[in-house]
């Protein structure tokens, strides 16, 4: 374990080397240390397609990170977020900054508090609930989704969590502009950017959308 853990931390450094990313030492030891802990309990609890741990490298963890520096407020909420993705990196990359990783599989969630537990993230907290039932305790400013629905959908199942301050912020893969154009009434998007991810095939897509429907 010891020796693919410098073989996968030698990989991760390398795919950084690629962005423009500031990553410390230990925070490469508790991203690798994420992939080893998805590669043990994958088996047992089917947490992502993704078999081979250099590969969740570039799918899981790269990914995730590049979004990072596009996060600037302090608490967001990560909807449909299975094993943490992007959730956990992005928690890992922002110590400062608190994540609701919401996720309805029971299992997903004792996987989450299990990775909360042995890599010491005190600023994750795994919910298991169905995002249409969720009430936050503390007010988010904004709202991540992965591969979680269409924006429509998405808009619609979560307008709730967040008010006209907070942001929406879909990670897609190529730019959706047909879903972009049918946006529900009021929901107005605010940035779109195209993230650079080392290795991985296809485009990425960043998308930012506010709510200007009063409340």
């Amino acid at each position: 374990m010891t020796d693919n853990f410098h073989t996968l931390a030698a990989k991760l450094q390398e795919y950084i080397s690629l962005t423009d990313l500031q990553v410390s030492e230990e925070q490469i030891s508790k991203l690798v240390g994420f992939v080893q802990l998805i590669h043990k309990w994958n088996k047992a609890y089917n947490l992502t397609s993704v078999r081979d741990p250099e590969t969740m490298l570039i799918k899981h963890i790269m990914d995730s990170i590049v979004v990072a520096p596009h996060l600037q407020q302090s608490h967001y909420i990560d909807v449909g977020t299975g094993p943490g993705l992007p959730g956990i990196p992005l928690a890992i990359m922002l110590p400062q900054t608190h994540f609701t990783l919401l996720d309805s599989l029971g299992k997903r969630v004792r996987f989450m508090k299990q990775v909360a537990y042995e890599l010491k993230l005190d600023n994750i907290l795994p919910v298991q609930s169905r995002v249409e039932d969720y009430a936050s305790a503390h007010e988010l400013n904004g709202v991540l989704s992965r591969a979680f629905a269409s924006l429509n959908d998405m808009l619609t199942w979560c307008q709730h969590l967040i008010d006209s301050n907070g942001t929406f912020i879909a990670l897609k893969g190529q730019l959706p502009q047909q879903e972009i154009d049918e946006l529900p009434e009021g929901f107005v998007v605010t940035d779109t950017i195209a993230l650079h991810v080392p290795e991985l095939e296809g485009d990425r897509h960043l998308i930012k959308i506010v709510n200007t429907n009063p409340r």
